[in-house]
């Protein structure tokens, strides 16, 4: 039997309708299952990158921690370097400045008795050879005194103490210092007259101008010297001049240096060893300040150091220049020195005598109690070394014998400590100092100073 229906027959087209429809069901799942099988896919991409990712950040991650423990590592190296290197400066330190008192006491017994042995020497031959040994013995102290400061410089110990610093009174200290010298060398030294006041350390500016001027009377044969100062505006130029041989233009840089002198210094016989323009020079970088050289070959040479300008809490009553010391004597002056080195005191009892004077000597401060007794001795100058034994200060000797003499009894501290502690000490309770070994010269001439 056939089927006759129509092709047109409703059931057909339902049935075609019906295909048709499935076919855009089907081809719609197909599309999401691709879309999804995309995503499946991107996602295990994604999936793959991130384990190469998390696998480079812990690489990387290992190699950052391998480098923290090795700079972590390294620090405690340096750290341990960094302390051994200064233990070896602080012992340095501790070595140069013991070494040096130590060295220096014996060459301050040995230039007092040297004086006597020149003055008691009355053929020209043993003057002559006197004199040499004189020159010898300060060749070493100017060596030895040089190489304390470049160590001190170095190790740090030289710390700035800015104050305002009156000027007036470093000039008058100065003077009368170098006084003998000049005198000696028959040299017209002069000094100008300042109110003017800076910023700076008292201490280290004074070393800076010690050395400045006993570099130019060093190699200044004729003329003269001259130490002045001058406002800038705000700052102060405090300036040495002399009338030297002079230093050569391309030399000028090299001048200040450790061991390095000028030609012309050179051939004039002049000696040393090119360490005073060096300590000046490292001190005025620790001060800030400037320092500068002008000279003239044949001429002589000018050197400034400029500093802020402060002004002076207190006036000063500079005297004037040029330097006349006056002429005090020392004939019958009581006089009590106090050093707990034997040698010391007899060579100091021997030179003072010569020189007249009533010398009354002490080893500690039982000595010292002991000649305060006598009711009929009151001293007029002290002469206190700054270290006694067990710890005790020759300024409780100064403060003990005021007290008991009832007066500002000038005094004069001498000692081999060079630190600013002595130097402090001794302006704290208004004493001269001396540093050793002393110069009979310069000696004589400040004792003559404050008894005028």
């Amino acid at each position: 039997m056939t089927d006759d229906r129509p092709a047109d027959h409703p059931d057909l087209a339902d049935f075609g309708r019906t295909v048709d429809k499935l076919r855009k069901i089907n081809a719609a799942l197909m599309k999401r299952v691709e879309r999804s099988m995309d995503q499946q896919a991107n996602a295990f991409s994604l999936f793959q990158t991130a384990i190469s990712q998390e696998a480079q950040i812990k690489l990387r991650t290992d190699e950052l921690n391998h480098a923290l423990s090795k700079l972590a590592h390294t620090n405690v190296e340096l750290s341990a370097a960094r302390d051994a290197a200064e233990r070896a400066n602080s012992f340095k330190t501790r070595f140069f400045t013991a070494a040096g008192h130590d060295l220096l006491q014996p060459l301050h017994a040995a230039r007092l008795t040297l004086s006597e042995l020149m003055e008691a020497q009355d053929k020209p031959d043993n003057r002559r050879l006197a004199q040499n040994i004189s020159n010898a013995l300060t060749t070493i102290e100017e060596l030895l005194t040089s190489i304390l400061d470049i160590s001190k410089l170095e190790a740090g110990v030289f710390v700035p103490n800015f104050q305002t610093v009156a000027l007036g009174g470093i000039f008058e200290h100065l003077a009368g210092s170098l006084e003998p010298v000049t005198r000696r060398k028959r040299l017209d030294f002069r000094w100008r007259p300042t109110r003017l006041g800076v910023r700076s350390d008292p201490l280290m500016l004074r070393r800076m101008l010690q050395n400045l001027l006993a570099n130019a009377a060093h190699y200044t044969e004729s003329g003269g010297l001259l130490l002045a100062a001058r406002r800038r505006g705000d700052q102060v130029a405090i300036e040495v001049w002399d009338t030297g041989p002079g230093i050569a233009s391309q030399e000028r840089q090299h001048i200040f240096e450790e061991f390095q002198r000028g030609s012309a210094s050179r051939h004039s016989g002049g000696t040393g060893f090119g360490l005073g323009l060096a300590i000046v020079r490292r001190m005025s970088e620790a001060l800030g300040h400037e320092l500068t050289l002008e000279s003239r070959v044949g001429r002589g040479s000018r050197f400034s150091i400029t500093a802020p300008y402060a002004a002076p809490t207190t006036k000063t009553e500079p005297n004037g220049a040029p330097l006349r010391s006056e002429r005090a004597d020392l004939v019958a002056k009581p006089l009590i020195v106090i050093d707990n080195d034997l040698g010391v005191l007899e060579a100091m009892q021997a030179l003072l005598s010569r020189w007249g004077a009533d010398v009354r000597l002490a080893r500690d401060l039982d000595d010292v109690a002991e000649i305060l007794s006598d009711p009929a001795f009151a001293p007029a100058i002290i002469l206190a070394d700054y270290h006694l034994d067990s710890g005790v200060l020759g300024i409780e000797a100064v403060k003990r014998i005021r007290h008991k003499t009832g007066c500002d009894v000038p005094a004069i501290l001498i000692t081999a400590d060079r630190t600013e502690v002595a130097a402090r000490a001794a302006i704290d309770f208004k004493c001269e100092l001396l540093h050793k070994p002393i110069r009979p010269a310069e000696l004589r001439a400040l004792m003559q100073h404050l008894l005028a």
